[in-house]
């Protein structure tokens, strides 16, 4: 298993991590989504540790701490082998101090989650979404005084546009506070607006990405074909997951991945994976599970590249045109670095 460093940290994270929504299925929300228990998610986590993932991404939100209490259980015994990753923010409880971002409940939060997980420490604390009600000021010493405190070694956030991201990272350092070294976004080959702001951003500030829903939400399992229906039974067909992508579009980058899979004997969730590693940013892509099947299958999106064709291929079915303000910006890049002309 390939390691990369997380953004200008000195954490190294496997290029493929765990992701529990799939655990407890604690709600119907999630249960479109799976419903491991302790047994199958502590042999999903051997797995993934017999294939060097040991990083293990959660959140309070899931399945209402379900999967932070059956993932805390799952990896008993043995937390000095992996990395937590758990994220806070969203609704936890009724009245309005128990959702957002503020000292009163980021602390709550954190403190909760280390008693579902069973653990002393949270190796990466995330806020889930942003809250535009809390000022940023007083989010990030909530932050820092976990940090100091020992229950969190390094902050990422979640689902940040650019300049929540960036004012973020200002006032962290005007005041000396902890930064944000990931930002966990969502990003595939049907859904490339990652790459219009946050990605620039990212390599401009050294922030590693973690990316969510990498087959977007099941559109790019393998399940999703031309002319076919939607797959019953699975989060495609229930509509829980990443964005809807339009139906040409759609068909049309899954025509490539297919074409690419005969070429290469590789399954299309396989080759969708591996197109993302080879993205500026990606440090790990978080992959999700309903069985051991489907995660041996995703582990081996590692340890090979796709060409620089396939790439190119891949890269042409799925460029759509951006929104405003990229699509000018887009021109004035091209202005200062012009093509080069053929004698």
């Amino acid at each position: 298993m390939e390691y990369r460093l997380l953004g200008g940290s000195g954490l190294k994270v496997p290029v493929l991590s765990f992701g529990t929504a799939t655990f407890g299925g604690g709600t119907e929300f999630f249960k479109a989504w799976g419903a491991s228990d302790v047994q199958e998610a502590t042999r999903l986590v051997d797995i993934c540790l017999e294939a060097g993932v040991n990083l293990f991404d959660t959140a309070d939100v899931y399945s209402r701490g379900l999967a932070e209490e059956i993932l805390g259980k799952a990896i008993a015994g043995r937390r000095n082998e992996v990395l937590l990753s758990t994220k806070g923010t969203f609704r936890m409880g009724p009245g309005d101090n128990q959702v957002g971002s503020s000292r009163y409940h980021l602390i709550r939060a954190c403190e909760a989650s280390l008693r579902r997980l069973g653990t002393d420490h949270i190796d990466i604390y995330q806020l889930h979404g942003f809250d535009a009600m809390t000022p940023v000021e007083e989010t990030l010493r909530a932050l820092e005084d976990l940090v100091r405190s020992g229950k969190v070694l390094y902050i990422g956030c979640s689902n940040f546009s650019g300049w929540h991201l960036m004012k973020s990272l200002a006032v962290s350092e005007k005041y000396g506070l902890p930064r944000y070294v990931a930002h966990q976004a969502y990003y595939s080959l049907v859904g490339r607006e990652y790459e219009w702001e946050l990605m620039p951003l990212a390599i401009d500030q050294k922030v590693g990405t973690f990316v969510w829903s990498p087959l977007a939400g099941g559109q790019l399992s393998g399940k999703v074909r031309r002319g076919q229906p939607l797959p019953p039974g699975t989060r495609i067909s229930a509509g829980v997951g990443a964005p809807e992508v339009p139906a040409e579009s759609l068909y049309t980058v899954v025509d490539a991945l297919e074409a690419i899979a005969r070429e290469t004997g590789k399954t299309v969730p396989q080759i969708a994976l591996n197109w993302l590693l080879q993205r500026p940013t990606v440090s790990s892509i978080i992959i999700g599970a309903r069985n051991e099947a489907q995660l041996r299958q995703n582990l081996e999106a590692t340890g090979w590249n796709l060409t620089p064709e396939q790439v190119a291929k891949l890269d042409a079915a799925s460029a759509r045109t951006p929104v405003y303000p990229y699509w000018h910006q887009r021109n004035t890049i091209r202005e200062r670095n012009p093509p080069p002309t053929t004698p």
